[in-house]
């Protein structure tokens, strides 16, 4: 039997405005919104729909306001659509946004929850002099090959598309990476307007920072599979998905398996919900034939 599953972005998806004509068009939106603007004492709403810019790419903000928007989306599509998915999986900070539409977590607890790993994270990536790099038109077996050649940390961390997987470390080291891995046959290396190594081994003091938070987190049951960024295993009990969330933050994000994994369990429908297309284009890359539907805005909800 067909199945479907729901994607959701991560980091990089955000732009001003993001979440606002839901806002201000949809009564069930504006009150879901609300509800979690509510929870948080930050205010989200704010820059999520006036900015600044520079404001909304700092991570503290960046994160809720994706996962939020995501979530939002999800509850409108569900009620409007009547289409629940079978699996949910999230592009790194979009882990969480699956947890919340998956139901283990309530949205308001998830967008907290999300809240508090930008803020640690930004903490930490300002203490480590980290940034990350787009490797473009090489494999990742010989990128992973070339980086244990250099010196310093530098990890290969996301695996978006087979032609383009994310580095991550020390910023000497991938400058110095960058530079091998177009001798070694890369058509491009990008070094990337972020403000941290995320998903590398830098990172795992924020992580060390999270786990009384995620220790004390309590799940509700659902029968909803949530996919793993770092080991692509399926979720199943509370102690499985408070060590997924440890090492998320410090792991890689196996994204081209994960996609290879939903389409192994039956998943014929797929929706990227929430700000962007990203991960439809890296889908498309990833297997040609698989067609992703974006849920973004009202049209998208037919609303």
């Amino acid at each position: 039997m067909s199945k479907i599953a729901f994607l959701y972005p991560g980091q990089g998806a955000q732009y001003v405005g993001m979440g606002k004509e839901l806002y201000e068009n949809n009564e069930k939106a504006r009150k879901y919104f609300d509800n979690i603007f509510n929870s948080l004492d930050i205010d989200l709403k704010t820059v999520m729909f006036e900015g600044p810019e520079e404001t909304l790419k700092e991570t503290k903000y960046t994160q809720p306001a994706i996962v939020a928007m995501s979530l939002v989306l999800t509850k409108l599509f569900e009620e409007e659509k009547g289409i629940k998915a079978d699996f949910v999986a999230g592009h790194s900070l979009g882990e969480y946004s699956a947890l919340g539409a998956s139901g283990l977590l309530s949205l308001e607890d998830t967008v907290s929850l999300t809240a508090k790993r930008g803020e640690v994270m930004n903490d930490v990536a300002s203490e480590v002099n980290g940034t990350m790099a787009a490797i473009i038109g090489l494999s990742s077996d010989k990128i992973i090959e070339v980086l244990k050649t250099i010196d310093g940390v530098v990890e290969a961390v996301n695996f978006n598309e087979p032609n383009q997987t994310v580095i991550a470390g020390e910023v000497n080291a991938i400058e110095v990476a960058c530079q091998s891995l177009k001798e070694a046959g890369a058509k491009r290396a990008l070094v990337l307007p972020v403000s941290g190594p995320f998903h590398s081994s830098l990172m795992k003091p924020a992580g060390e920072e999270l786990q009384e938070t995620f220790s004390k987190l309590s799940f509700n049951e659902s029968s909803i599979k949530v996919v793993a960024n770092t080991t692509v295993e399926i979720l199943s009990t509370p102690e499985e998905i408070k060590e997924e969330l440890f090492k998320q933050t410090f792991g890689p994000v196996r994204w081209v398996e994960t996609i290879t994994k939903l389409k192994e369990n039956g998943v014929t429908e797929y929706y990227e919900i929430g700000p962007g297309k990203i991960l439809k284009g890296l889908v498309k890359k990833i297997d040609k034939e698989i067609e992703v539907k974006n849920i973004e805005n009202l049209q998208d909800l037919g609303l």
